[in-house]
């Protein structure tokens, strides 16, 4: 039997079948793909993930499922297609799971509050990122992840500097135990590398500085904003457009010129 979700550890567990395939179908789950997953929960993406043929290690911050799950899925622990891991995440040795597995995807249900650093720890602080994320998030963040209004933001610039994002589909708050206040969205990362950084021939840390400094004041013009930070903006971009006009590219060349 299932312990009560935990609403400190941020705990909805998905129950859409429905959900549950285009999660698959979006991450392209293949037999022997290595998937990493973020809070199997009860196991109902884990068992789906499983039967595709995957290669899961599953890292569950609560505990008490451990166990339930180390039972409900004994077979493949035993055969060693299940890995099951107690640890948050975030805390989680990244660096050793990489070493030993070079190539992998993210695949994940996670917590609402540990989002936007799920972002940063596995698109900008991994020394080798997945090859693709396919999480559940909040249907706001996936949006503003897309740029769905046709506005960028600092979230949605620093995401498609590392791979292609998609909103796949919502998922509304029903479709959950407990249901959450708002509704969800599968959101996909494809291509994820550090091939943009290396093509423009910036580092990382400099694109970000630009970036934030260029959307520091949001109703201001760049020029304003990047002046204020000690950056020029040079004649092929537009230094009347606001941060949230410009492109990746754009601010590739904002920050080559800085």
């Amino acid at each position: 039997m299932f312990p009560f979700a935990k609403k400190s550890l941020g705990q909805n567990f998905l129950t859409s079948e429905g959900a549950l395939r285009d999660i698959l179908s979006a991450a392209d789950v293949q037999k022997d793909d290595v998937v990493l997953e973020i809070g199997p929960g009860r196991g109902v993406l884990t068992k789906k993930l499983l039967e595709a043929g995957a290669q899961v290690i599953a890292v569950e911050k609560d505990r008490e499922l451990v166990p339930v799950l180390a039972d409900m899925f004994s077979s493949e622990v035993a055969m060693g297609q299940l890995t099951i891991i107690e640890a948050d995440i975030l805390e989680y040795d990244i660096a050793s799971f990489v070493t030993i597995h070079p190539t992998y995807k993210l695949i994940a249900n996670i917590p609402y509050y540990i989002t936007g650093q799920i972002f940063r720890m596995f698109l900008e602080g991994v020394s080798v990122p997945p090859s693709c994320m396919t999480l559940l998030v909040q249907k706001e963040v996936a949006e503003r992840v897309v740029a769905r209004d046709g506005k960028e933001s600092i979230l949605s610039i620093s995401v498609k500097a590392y791979g292609v994002p998609q909103y796949v589909a919502t998922v509304k708050r029903g479709s959950f135990t407990p249901a959450p206040n708002v509704d969800s969205a599968i959101l996909h990362i494809g291509s994820i590398s550090k091939k943009f950084f290396e093509t423009h021939g910036m580092s990382e840390m400099k694109f970000f500085e630009v970036v934030k400094a260029a959307f520091a004041h949001k109703r201001k013009m760049i020029e304003g904003n990047l002046k204020d930070a000690g950056f020029v903006v040079p004649e092929t971009v537009n230094n009347k457009a606001r941060a949230e006009d410009l492109g990746l590219n754009e601010f590739a060349i904002l920050t080559q010129v800085n």
